[in-house]
């Protein structure tokens, strides 16, 4: 039986910026996948923006995660040359109400550690963004945009030029505690192994309770309940009208439908939340209809024959329908009996922002329990 000294299942952008460090520090480090390559999932499927990390609680982890994030990921992609953009986030009121929404928002901002926010008045807006409609907005400076696809081939560069080992198509079966840490069966097209692994890193998003459930003696009770949302792109056709990410006031399940700009300059709107019981990436053309709806608020000389329906992305939520906040859940071998384990549940937005934080805050979790 071959000795792993750490081994991460999924390689998204998590599992990948999780690899990438930690195999700085171990020798043996292998990073699997049950898709034939990495990132093929929540990863590819996402707005590919740089949250600034206003929104969030004071002192959750997404806040606290984003903010390190932002500034590590663009550190990151100054040195590797990924392509990104620090294009700026208006995220626009429609009245007093949302104003004060944003006068809020202002206060939670700085709370978190972002305190380059910057009020827009009406009149500002219609010189320099003449296509919105707004009675007020909150500029952003420090929000952004990445090629994410670019981003995650840079992390598995690292981590193979590190002496660690990527292996797609291979599915997590199941694990077994032991006095050296977990023996791991594996199905690699087919063919089972067991390997000892010292540490376990289940980074698997979507499938990230499957996983946990297949660990002998991981309580059930630990294991939290995960729900699939649902949110799907529309492109728009022909030159944007707008320079910057254009964001409504927030929903109750996620950012709202928003304009976003890839680093070719495309525009593109999304995502709205659905939540689903299977796995679907469907965008059904009767959408749009919603999308024109939600758009026109902000934009009101919209085109719907430029809208044209794009992709979806399904992201891995620890809040269910109509439920209030929920934070990142990253567990330890303190919250369960499994030594060397570590789960990571509910990593949706801002994960690709905090990825490499979470990396930091895994191999910190990791240094402690030693």
């Amino acid at each position: 039986m071959d000795n792993v000294d750490v081994l991460i299942v999924g390689a998204g952008v998590v599992g990948l910026a999780i690899a990438a460090r930690l195999s700085q520090q171990y020798s043996n480090v292998l990073l699997v996948d049950k898709n034939s390559t990495f990132g093929e999932e929540t990863s590819s499927r996402n707005s590919e923006v740089i949250h600034a990390g206003i929104y969030y609680p004071q002192n959750s982890l997404k806040a606290k995660l984003c903010v390190r994030g932002k500034q590590l990921l663009y550190q990151y992609c100054q040195q590797r040359h990924i392509p990104h953009k620090k294009v700026g986030k208006l995220l626009v009121a429609h009245g007093k109400q949302e104003e004060s929404y944003l006068a809020e928002t202002l206060k939670q901002a700085k709370l978190n550690g972002v305190d380059d926010l910057v009020w827009q008045s009406k009149e500002q807006l219609q010189v320099s963004t003449p296509a919105l409609a707004a009675t007020a907005a909150l500029l952003s400076p420090s929000t952004g945009i990445i090629d994410v696809h670019s981003y995650m081939q840079s992390l598995l560069a690292d981590t193979e030029q590190n002496g660690a080992l990527f292996v797609a198509q291979t599915r997590f079966v199941s694990a077994t505690a032991n006095k050296s840490g977990l023996e791991v069966v594996l199905d690699s097209q087919g063919e089972t192994s067991t390997l000892q692994c010292q540490h376990v890193i289940n980074c698997a998003g979507l499938y990230a309770t499957e996983v946990a459930t297949a660990i002998k003696d991981m309580p059930i009770s630990e294991i939290p309940q995960l729900h699939y949302c649902r949110g799907h792109y529309f492109s728009y056709q022909g030159k944007s009208p707008f320079n910057q990410l254009i964001y409504p006031i927030p929903e109750a399940n996620g950012l709202g439908i928003h304009a976003s700009l890839n680093t070719a300059g495309q525009l593109k709107f999304g995502p709205d939340t659905q939540y689903i019981e299977d796995i679907d990436y469907q965008v059904a053309e009767t959408l749009k209809r919603k999308f024109v709806t939600a758009i026109s608020k902000y934009f009101p000389d919209i085109d719907s024959n430029k809208l044209i329906p794009d992709y979806a992305g399904i992201r891995p939520k620890l809040q269910g329908p109509n439920e209030g906040f929920k934070d990142f859940c990253i567990q330890t071998v303190k919250q369960h009996n499994v030594a060397g384990l570590i789960n990571l549940f509910g990593i949706d937005s801002p994960g690709l922002t905090s990825s490499l934080a979470i990396a930091e805050y895994v191999e910190h979790l990791m240094t402690n329990e030693k």
